[in-house]
């Protein structure tokens, strides 16, 4: 499995079947919750890279919000600190971080 349906796999698993844990190969990572606004969110690793992914805040102005607002699920990925990539309804959309962070293709 690629990177990007690594992605995939984890927002279908956290905002489509609403697990409390994502598995992954042979490893589960727990769903937890942000302490405001209650965001799904979930840290995992991939090889030896780390990544944290958080569902999409509607009440922020950005373009994706206002997906999210009208319903579309949303998860934004982090690598180091610095978004990557998001899946919205299924399709994965790589930020230009990706390519910098040297993610793989």
């Amino acid at each position: 499995m690629t990177l990007a349906e690594t992605l995939v796999s984890v927002w279908q698993q956290v905002l489509v079947e609403d697990r409390p844990e994502v598995r992954l190969d042979d490893r589960t990572y727990r769903v937890t919750r942000t302490r405001n606004q209650r965001l799904r969110a979930v840290g995992f690793s991939v090889g030896e890279d780390r990544l944290e992914g958080i569902e999409q805040n509607p009440e922020t102005g950005s373009r994706w919000a206002k997906l999210a607002q009208t319903g579309q699920r949303i998860m934004q990925f982090s690598y180091r600190g610095k978004y990557v990539g998001n899946v919205c309804e299924g399709k994965f959309v790589r930020y230009p971080a990706w390519n910098s962070l040297g993610l793989p293709e």
